[in-house]
């Protein structure tokens, strides 16, 4: 009997149940963890439009761990011809950002053929802006609200995902993508 049981034997108390051990199959995993994480095609391309350094810093650092080409532009006028010109398979857009703001980019986006098909996250911190959004998504694929875990950022392009593990947008059709290379 070590010096610790000794004392409770003698107080007659339990230890705290932070001290008590917890029995392995007791341990609740998070859903994330019960089964392997499903990623796009190494080489995917992301565009992220964000105005804040720390926002696009982070969002490269965990789509590059996991494989993504990242591009990147700090306001939605740069992030139109960034997507024009390189075409990304997948859109971070920020709601809020200086000059035009990111509903006015997403209608943009989604008006011109090189970019019409291509996924696009929403992100904001506003809540305001986040209930705005949800109330009447204006073409968006999905919204993740700041601050963000890495677990938020996979699902939602896990639930993107066709079955050759491409980004595409839900009820999107391969034909509208080829017709509209094609012209």
């Amino acid at each position: 009997m070590g010096l610790l049981d000794k004392l409770r034997a003698l107080l007659h108390k339990a230890p705290p149940a932070a001290l008590q051990p917890v029995e392995p199959e007791k341990i609740r995993q998070p859903e994330r963890r019960r089964r392997p994480r499903l990623d796009a095609r190494k080489g995917t391309r992301a565009l992220i439009i964000d105005d804040s350094p720390t926002i696009v810093a982070v969002l490269r650092k965990m789509l590059g761990s996991a494989g993504y080409s990242t591009l990147s532009a700090m306001s939605a006028e740069r992030g139109l011809q960034v997507a024009r010109k390189e075409q990304p398979d997948l859109i971070f857009l920020d709601i809020i950002l200086p000059g035009m703001n990111g509903f006015a980019a997403l209608r943009a986006l989604r008006r011109e053929a090189e970019t019409r098909n291509v996924p696009i996250i929403m992100i904001s911190s506003n809540e305001q802006v986040t209930s705005q959004f949800v109330g009447t998504r204006i073409g968006a694929d999905d919204f993740m609200q700041k601050p963000f875990s890495r677990f938020d950022v996979f699902s939602r392009i896990e639930r993107l995902l066709d079955g050759e593990l491409v980004p595409r947008r839900p009820n999107f059709d391969m034909t509208a993508r080829t017709s509209n290379v094609l012209h």
